[in-house]
């Protein structure tokens, strides 16, 4: 099969990227800067810009005096490399090998890949449609080498295609800079009068080599296909997955457990040397029914250790249904976090939340509670109590604030308060008889008021007062009244916990 090339050109590939971020800049002139020896040069600039005279290495203040409404923002360094890397991943959709192409391509070694779209014209067409729905402008072109696509994508015709055979005749009107040469030497060829390919592809070899370079015959032969062209694909991030196929099908209980004890030894490893813990994960049997059995386990800390997480499946085992036998095996890491060491006392060995033993005591409890049944709560940044605590989303989540303790709060908060019905003798005094559950409560103490206000970025409700109070049997309450007395009645009473 013949080799297939696509050379992708990002014209404006910064700023695109800028213009996909602020969507107002793509209707007007702006350019990039960089401050360069005391003063600030132009490091790109967009397509309207560019219309207006202004170009890349122009400093900034000249700009400016052509264009007074121009647009300047700051350039990110590196930020082409990293976009060429990212579109790369992106791009593995066309072919698994993507190559970037620094400052502003990308190569795929396409071979084999264009029959996918129903030819190589469509393949080339979908690629450059789905860039530019992007936000970015591309040039393209397909050839049998990595070199004469590069030269026709930017000198040549646009979403130009060479049958392989013909990319010499594709080369030969375009320029010696097509062949990404240095600059000296294109300067030396245009003083020479060779201002297109077709001027010195009949010389001898030797000629060329000596008056141009070894570089200059490299760069040519790579062109024609005359030498090889090594491109160093960009991979995607490997998944965190074992497998191990079985010999035989396996049946028995203890095969499946021997299979398991041996993907989390070697993805504990794994994870382990590159300072990572598992949080999520997925255990799959293909049997050789075509069935698929599958288990999940999770922890609240990140843990690589094999022999935890084994027991955290082990109670899950039973859910496995070999069926005919399991001829795969596959584990896979659905979630990850880094590992960072706890430091530790000389003296203490107890570190509290941090202890590594609690976070597999709570694996366990969920594995066979069943999750969503533990939880642990932090202080929250509001107001109102029921707002004032959250979840953790694990136990070594650090609180945003400190707990209140300064006034009295109760064991038992309930989700919402409750309306009950109170007998007050005056206005802003604690009640003497409330209502709750069809039972009626006689108040012989009562502290407060505590007035906590409406939280003013909410706007919700009124405020409350609120009494913590005794009934004659020696319970204890906490009621609210929610706004003022009116003769209106507009107020309302609530219970909103228990003490103990």
């Amino acid at each position: 099969m013949a080799r297939r090339f696509v050379s992708i050109w990002f014209p404006q590939l910064t700023t695109d990227w800028f213009a996909i971020r602020q969507p107002a800049l793509s209707c007007s002139p702006f350019v990039l800067s960089a401050p360069s020896h005391g003063r600030m040069l132009i490091t790109s600039a967009n397509v309207a810009a560019q219309a207006q005279g202004i170009y890349t290495g122009m400093p900034v203040a000249d700009a400016r005096a052509i264009v007074p409404q121009l647009a300047v923002l700051d350039d990110i360094p590196d930020l082409p490399g990293k976009l060429l890397h990212r579109l790369a991943e992106w791009c593995i959709r066309f072919t698994p090998f993507v190559a970037a192409d620094p400052p502003d391509g990308l190569f795929f070694d396409a071979t084999g890949c264009a029959h996918l779209w129903g030819g190589e014209a469509g393949y080339l067409a979908e690629i450059t449609r789905r860039l530019n729905k992007r936000g970015y402008a591309v040039q393209a072109a397909m050839a049998g080498t990595a070199g004469a696509a590069w030269a026709i994508a930017r000198y040549g015709k646009k979403s130009f295609i060479s049958d392989g055979i013909m990319d010499t005749a594709a080369l030969l009107p375009l320029p010696p800079q097509s062949l990404r040469l240095e600059t000296e030497t294109i300067e030396r060829l245009h003083k020479l009068g060779l201002s297109q390919i077709r001027d010195f592809i009949t010389m001898p070899p030797a000629a060329m080599r000596r008056r141009f370079g070894q570089h200059f015959i490299k760069r040519l032969y790579q062109a024609l296909g005359k030498e090889e062209e090594p491109l160093l694909p960009v991979l995607p991030v490997e998944p965190y997955q074992e497998r191990l196929p079985a010999l035989e099908p396996i049946v028995t209980a203890a095969g499946i457990e021997i299979a398991l004890q041996r993907l989390l030894g070697v993805l504990c490893r794994r994870l382990l040397q590159e300072g990572k813990g598992l949080r999520i994960a997925r255990f799959k049997c293909f049997c050789a029914d075509g069935k698929t059995s599958v288990i999940e386990t999770g922890t609240h800390q990140a843990s690589c250790s094999a022999a935890h997480l084994f027991k955290l499946f082990e109670s899950k085992l039973n859910n496995v249904e070999p069926g005919l036998g399991i001829e795969l095996f596959i584990l896979e890491a659905l979630q990850t976090e880094d590992i960072l060491p706890i430091q530790e006392k000389l003296w203490k060995t107890d570190s509290g939340l941090n202890d590594t033993r609690l976070s597999e005591l709570l694996d366990r409890l969920e594995g066979k509670i069943g999750s969503g049944h533990i939880h642990r709560y932090l202080p929250d940044e509001h107001y109102w109590p029921e707002r004032s605590i959250k979840l953790a989303a694990s136990p070594l989540e650090k609180p945003g604030t400190a707990w209140r303790n300064d006034k009295p709060r109760p064991l038992h908060l309930l989700h919402q308060p409750e309306p009950v019905e109170v007998t007050a003798p005056i206005p802003d005094y604690p009640p003497m008889l409330f209502r709750y559950k069809g039972v009626l409560h006689k108040i012989i103490k009562a502290d407060g008021p505590e007035r906590i206000e409406q939280e003013w970025w909410m706007a919700e409700g009124q405020h409350r007062d609120y009494y913590a109070v005794e009934d004659e049997e020696g319970r204890r309450y906490w009621l609210f009244r929610s706004g003022h007395y009116t003769a209106e009645k507009l107020y309302q009473w609530f219970l909103h916990g228990f003490f103990a």
